[in-house]
C-alpha cells in the first residue's frame, strides 16, 4: 500500500514481488487397513516407524496381516504411514471406583478397546485438600511387569479444578482416560489400594474377504477422510473385486494410488485371462494390481517361512523409489528389490510374464543375481488393448503429484482480481515449480517448451469466466515412461579384407 505524501524528503516502498514459492507434497504417505488387538478405533493414527507401531498397535499378531504389511513398509524404505484399526466387537478395559455415595465414581478406562488394557492398573492416593477441593494422585501401572507407566498429581473430581481428572487424563495419558460422575473424592483411595481394568475385548478377529471385513474395510474411508494427506492406500490380503473396486473409487478421490493384492491361491494359469473386471473400471487408472504372494519369515512364529500378500513390500518399495529417484520413476527394475522376502509363491518365467504383463498384472520374480524384485509397473487400466494414457504407475503418479501440490499451493489465488496481474503471478509460480521438476529429470524433452506449459491468460479465461468468478490454469507436461522393453540389436559385418 502507497505511503501518504505529507512531508518533502525521500520516501521507501517495499513492492511485493509476486512470488510464491511452490513445494511439492510428500508422494508416500502410506495409509494401511487391517485388524489389531490395541489402537484407537476412531482415528487414523500416525506412526513413523516399526517400534512406534508396536507402541501404539501392538506386537505382530499371526491373525492378521497389518502389523506384518506395516513392518515390511518400513523395512523396505517407507517413512511414515496411518493406521486404520479394524475391531468389530472390542470393548475397552475398565474400572469402577466408588465413593462414599455409592451413586458417584470414578470409571477409568484403556485409551482403546482390546483386552491389552487388562494388563493394566490405577491406584489413587489423597493429597491434601486444595481450598476445600479434594486433590489426589493418580498412578498407572502395569501389573504384569509391575512397573509404573504414568503418575499424575494433583488432580481432582470437581470440573471446575484446574486438573480436573478427566481433562488431564484425555490431554496427557498415553494409556487410560476417566469420566468423573461426581466431586467427592473416591472413598478407598487414601488406602493406596491397586485397582486392575478388567473386561477387555479384542472382538471379532476380522480376516480379509469376509463380509465383516468389508464392511469395515470400507467404513474405514470415513476415519481416512479425517487425514490431511496420504499417497498409498494398503488393506493387506484384500482381494474381493467389490471391495478393491470401492476402495479404488475413494483413492481416485483423494488423489492416492492403491496397491492390490491378488488372492493367495492366484496362479499364472489363473490369472491368464488378466485380473477381474471389477478391478479394471474407470477408477483403475489410480491402482495397480500384484502377483504372487511372498515367502518371508514369520517372527511371530519362530521365523518359519509363511505366505504374505505383496502389498506391503511394494509400499515400502514405492516410498525408496520416491525418496532415491523421485516419484517418476517406475518402483521397479533391478534396484527395486523386496527386503525380507526369501520367495515368490510362484516363480513366473519370462514366457509367463509375458503372458500377464500385457494383462496389466505386475509380476514379482526371483532372478539368480538380482534376488527378489518387482518387474512390472502398469496401473490397472495399463492392459495393451485399452491403449490408456495412465498405463504406468509412474506416469499416474506423476500427475496426482502435481495435481496435489497445485491444489494447495493456489489457494492463495481464490478471491485475487481476475486480470493479466493475477494471471502473470500463476504462470510465474506454477513455470518456476514445473521448471525445478524438469531440472530434476521428471519430464521428457531436452528444453522447457518440449517438457511442460503453463497457459493462464485471455486465451484459457475468456470474459464469460471471469464474470462467473472463474479463473482456468492450464499446465501439461510430458511424462517420462519407464524402459519396459529392451531390444538389443546384433549384426554381424564382414571385416576388412587386406588386398
Amino acid at each position: 500500500m502507497p505511503v501518504a505524501l505529507t512531508y518533502p524528503g525521500v520516501y521507501v516502498e517495499e513492492i511485493p514481488s509476486g512470488v510464491r514459492t511452490i513445494t511439492g507434497v510428500a508422494t508416500s504417505i502410506a495409509a494401511f487397513v487391517g485388524w489389531a488387538t490395541k489402537g484407537p478405533t476412531d482415528d487414523a493414527g500416525l506412526v513413523l516407524s516399526w517400534s512406534d507401531y508396536v507402541r501404539k498397535y501392538g506386537e505382530l499378531d499371526p491373525r492378521s496381516y497389518l502389523g506384518y504389511a506395516v513392518s515390511q513398509f518400513f523395512a523396505n524404505g517407507g517413512q511414515r504411514a496411518y493406521i486404520v484399526r479394524l475391531a468389530k466387537g472390542a470393548l475397552a478395559s475398565k474400572v469402577e471406583l466408588k465413593s462414599d455415595a455409592a451413586a458417584l465414581a470414578l470409571t477409568v478406562s484403556a485409551r482403546s478397546p482390546g483386552s491389552w488394557g487388562d494388563d493394566y492398573a490405577v491406584t489413587v492416593k489423597a493429597v491434601d485438600p486444595d481450598n476445600g477441593t479434594k486433590r489426589f494422585r493418580l498412578v498407572v501401572s502395569n501389573w504384569k511387569l509391575g512397573v509404573v507407566v504414568e503418575t499424575f498429581e494433583n488432580v481432582a473430581m470437581s470440573p471446575t479444578h484446574a486438573r480436573f481428572v478427566d481433562n488431564v487424563l484425555k490431554a496427557e495419558s498415553l494409556f487410560v482416560t476417566s469420566v468423573a460422575t461426581g466431586a467427592d473424592l473416591p472413598a478407598n483411595t487414601p488406602k493406596g489400594e491397586v485397582h486392575k481394568l478388567g473386561g477387555g475385548s479384542n472382538g471379532d478377529e476380522l480376516k480379509p474377504d469376509t463380509a465383516d471385513f468389508e464392511t469395515a474395510a470400507l467404513a474405514s474411508t470415513g476415519v481416512l477422510d479425517r487425514v490431511d494427506l496420504f499417497n498409498l492406500l494398503c488393506v493387506p490380503g484384500a482381494t474381493t473385486p467389490g471391495t478393491i473396486k470401492s476402495l479404488q473409487a475413494y483413492c481416485r478421490k483423494r488423489r492416492a494410488f492403491m496397491i492390490a493384492d491378488c488372492v493367495s491361491t492366484a496362479t499364472s494359469d489363473s490369472l491368464k485371462n488378466g485380473p477381474d473386471g471389477n478391478l479394471t473400471g474407470t477408477d483403475s487408472i489410480n491402482a495397480a494390481f500384484y502377483f504372487p504372494w511372498l515367502y518371508a519369515p514369520d517372527p511371530a512364529q519362530e521365523n518359519r517361512p509363511r505366505l504374505f500378500p505383496p502389498s506391503g513390500f511394494m509400499a515400502g518399495i514405492y516410498a525408496r523409489t520416491d525418496t532415491q529417484r523421485g516419484v517418476w520413476k517406475a518402483p521397479a527394475g533391478s534396484e527395486a528389490s523386496l527386503t525380507g522376502a526369501i520367495d515368490t509363491k510362484e516363480r513366473a518365467t519370462d514366457d509367463q510374464n509375458g503372458v500377464l504383463n500385457p494383462l496389466a498384472i505386475n509380476c514379482i520374480r526371483n532372478f539368480p543375481v538380482y534376488g527378489i524384485v518387482a518387474w512390472g509397473a502398469r496401473t490397472l487400466q495399463g492392459n495393451d488393448e485399452r491403449g490408456s494414457e495412465w498405463k504406468y504407475i509412474p506416469v499416474r503418479r506423476t500427475a496426482l503429484f502435481i495435481e496435489e501440490t497445485l491444489y494447495r499451493a493456489t489457494k492463495w489465488v481464490v478471491f485475487e482480481p481476475n486480470d493479466e496481474p493475477l494471471w502473470a503471478q500463476i504462470r510465474l509460480n506454477i513455470g518456476a515449480f514445473m521448471h525445478d521438476l524438469f531440472r530434476q529429470g521428471a519430464f521428457q524433452g531436452a528444453s522447457p517448451k518440449d517438457a511442460y506449459f503453463v497457459k493462464c491468460d485471455k486465451e484459457t479465461t475468456t470474459q464469460s469466466d471471469i464474470n462467473r468468478g472463474i479463473v482456468n490454469i492450464v499446465v501439461g507436461f510430458a511424462p517420462l515412461k519407464p524402459a519396459e522393453f529392451v531390444v538389443i540389436k546384433l549384426q554381424q559385418i564382414a571385416g576388412d579384407i587386406q588386398t
